[in-house]
C-alpha cells in the first residue's frame, strides 16, 4: 500500500505578516492590536493607570495638608509666615515630581505585559494575563531600574544646564539669555534621537531577559539604518494622540463652564456648584484617563513591532518564526523560544516586499552568482558547463553523441558488423505459411525452406531452479 502524507491545515495568522514590515503596517497594526485582547491589554492598562493616577494624587494632598496646615498658626504678612508658605510650595512641587516619575516608572510594567503579548500575537498565541505576568516578573524589577535611571539621567542634565545658565546670567544676563534659547533650540533634536536609539531598550530587556548594558547595545545596535522610519512612526502616534487630547479636553471645559453656571449663576460658592464642578472634573478625568491607557498600549505595540522588524530585516527573525509556527501547528511540544534562538545572527539585507508580499533579497547567497538571460532561444551570456566536467563518453557502439567531441585521450572502442542475414530469391507470403505447422519443406512449393518451429521459452521465475523446481520465496 503507498502511504499518503496526512493533511494539514494552514498555519494561523497572527496580528502581523511574518516578513519585514513597511511603514503604514507598523502604523496600521499599532492601533490594530487593541482588539486582539483588550481584556488584557486596556483593562490591565486601565488598571494600573488609575492606580498610579491615585497614588500621585493622594501623595500630593498629604504633603499639601501637612505642609500648608502650618500656615494657621502662623500671622499672614510676616517674613515666617511667607517663608512657610514658599517652602510649602516647594515641597509640594517636589513631592508632585517625584511621585510622577514614580508613576511614570510603574507605566513601564504596562510595557511589559503590551510587549509579551504582541509577540506572542505575532505567532498567533493568547494568552492570559497571568500568563504573561509569569514572563515579565523575571525581568520586571530591571524594567523599573531602567526606568528609574532614565529619570536620574535626565534629571542630573537638566540640573547641569540650569546650573550653568544661572552661573553665566550672575556674569552676562544677555549672554544667559542668548545660551538658554540654544540650549532648548539643540534640546528637541537631541531629545528624539536618543529616545529613538534607545526606543528598543525595554523590548530587548523583555524579550531577550538581557542585562541593562546589553539592552542599550542592542538597541543601538538594532535601530541601525531604522530610525528614520521608527521615528517617523511614534511622532505620528504622538500626534494623534495629542490631537484626540485636545479634541475631548475642549468640549469638556466647556462642560464643566455650563454646569457651573447653570448651578450657579451667581457665581457664589454654593455646595451645588462645588458638585457640578467635581462632578464636571471626575468625568474629565475619566477620559483623560482612558485616553492614557489606550496611549500607553498603541505606543507600547509599536515599540514591539519596530524591534520585531527590526530583527527580521538584521537578524532574519521572521525565518525562526515560520519554523516555529510551523513545527508548533505540526504537533510538535516543547519548542524553544523563536526570539531567543538566534539573537545577533546577521542575514543578507532585504529589499522591499515583491507583488505579493513576500521579502526579496539584495543579493543571492555567498557562492550563487544572479541568472542573466538573453533573447528566447539564446544561449545565457557567461554560462558555461560546471568547472571539472567534460562532453558525456562516448557509446561503445552507437559511437559520441551529436555535437559532441571525443574527450582527449579517448579511444572509442570499434563497432563490431552485424551477422550476414541470408535471404531466398523471393520473400515468403503469409499464405505460404506451413499449414500443419510441420518443419522442413513446404510440400505446396518445394525447394523452399520451412519456417522453424517456435521454441519453447526458457524464461524461469526469479528464484526458482532452471528445471523448475520450487526453491522457495526471497520474502517468506
Amino acid at each position: 500500500m503507498t502511504a499518503y502524507p496526512a493533511w494539514t491545515p494552514a498555519s494561523r495568522p497572527g496580528i502581523i505578516p511574518l516578513h519585514p514590515l513597511t511603514f503604514g503596517t507598523i502604523l496600521g497594526r499599532s492601533f490594530a492590536a487593541l482588539r486582539q485582547n483588550p481584556r488584557v491589554l486596556l483593562g490591565f492598562a486601565l488598571v494600573v493607570q488609575t492606580l498610579a493616577y491615585l497614588v500621585v494624587l493622594g501623595g500630593v494632598l498629604l504633603v499639601m495638608w501637612a505642609s500648608f496646615s502650618r500656615l494657621d498658626t502662623l500671622q499672614e504678612g510676616t517674613d515666617e509666615y511667607d517663608t512657610v508658605m514658599a517652602g510649602s510650595i516647594a515641597l509640594t512641587a517636589v513631592a508632585g515630581i517625584v511621585l510622577s516619575l514614580a508613576a511614570g516608572a510603574l507605566s513601564v510594567i504596562v510595557q511589559g505585559i503590551v510587549v509579551v503579548e504582541v509577540t506572542h500575537a505575532a505567532v498567533a498565541e493568547k494568552l492570559t494575563l497571568g500568563a504573561l505576568w509569569r514572563q515579565v516578573k523575571p525581568i520586571a524589577w530591571r524594567l523599573i531600574g531602567y526606568s528609574l535611571l532614565v529619570v536620574l539621567a535626565v534629571a542630573a542634565l537638566v540640573a547641569a544646564v540650569v546650573l550653568a545658565v544661572v552661573g553665566v546670567a550672575i556674569v552676562a544676563p544677555p549672554a544667559a539669555i542668548a545660551l538658554t534659547i540654544v540650549v532648548i533650540v539643540a534640546a528637541i533634536p537631541l531629545t528624539w534621537w536618543l529616545m529613538i536609539k534607545l526606543l528598543l531598550v525595554p523590548a530587548a530587556i523583555i524579550v531577550e531577559h538581557a542585562t541593562i548594558p546589553q539592552a542599550l547595545s542592542r538597541s543601538w545596535t538594532l535601530t541601525r539604518g531604522r530610525f528614520w522610519p521608527a521615528l517617523g512612526i511614534i511622532l505620528v502616534i504622538s500626534v494623534i494622540f495629542a490631537t484626540v487630547a485636545q479634541v475631548v479636553s475642549i468640549p469638556m471645559s466647556f462642560l464643566s463652564l455650563g454646569l457651573t453656571t447653570i448651578i450657579a449663576p451667581t457665581g457664589d460658592p454654593e455646595p451645588t456648584a462645588i458638585v457640578g464642578f467635581l462632578a464636571a472634573t471626575l468625568l474629565t478625568q475619566v477620559l483623560t484617563l482612558l485616553l492614557q491607557s489606550v496611549a500607553v498600549v498603541v505606543q507600547s505595540t509599536a515599540t514591539a513591532l519596530i524591534y520585531i522588524d527590526c530583527r527580521m530585516r538584521r537578524e532574519g527573525l521572521d525565518l525562526d518564526l515560520l519554523a516555529y509556527v510551523e513545527r508548533r501547528d505540526a504537533g510538535a511540544a516543547g519548542l524553544p523560544d523563536p526570539y531567543r534562538e538566534n539573537v545577533g545572527r546577521t542575514v543578507a539585507p532585504r529589499i522591499a516586499p515583491g507583488p505579493y508580499g513576500a521579502p526579496g533579497y539584495a543579493a543571492y547567497p555567498p557562492g550563487y552568482a544572479q541568472p542573466v538571460f538573453g533573447p528566447r532561444g539564446a544561449a545565457a551570456p557567461g554560462y558555461g558547463p560546471p568547472a571539472g566536467y567534460g562532453p558525456p563518453p562516448a557509446h561503445p557502439v552507437y559511437g559520441p553523441p551529436a555535437g559532441y567531441g571525443q574527450p582527449a585521450g579517448y579511444a572509442a572502442a570499434p563497432v563490431q558488423p552485424a551477422p550476414p542475414v541470408a535471404l531466398s530469391d523471393a520473400p515468403a507470403s503469409p499464405a505460404d505459411a506451413d499449414a500443419d505447422g510441420a518443419g522442413g519443406q513446404d510440400p505446396a512449393r518445394p525447394g523452399t525452406p520451412a519456417e522453424p518451429e517456435a521454441s519453447p521459452t526458457t524464461w524461469t521465475a526469479p528464484g526458482a531452479a532452471p528445471d523448475g523446481a520450487d526453491r522457495g520465496s526471497p520474502w517468506s
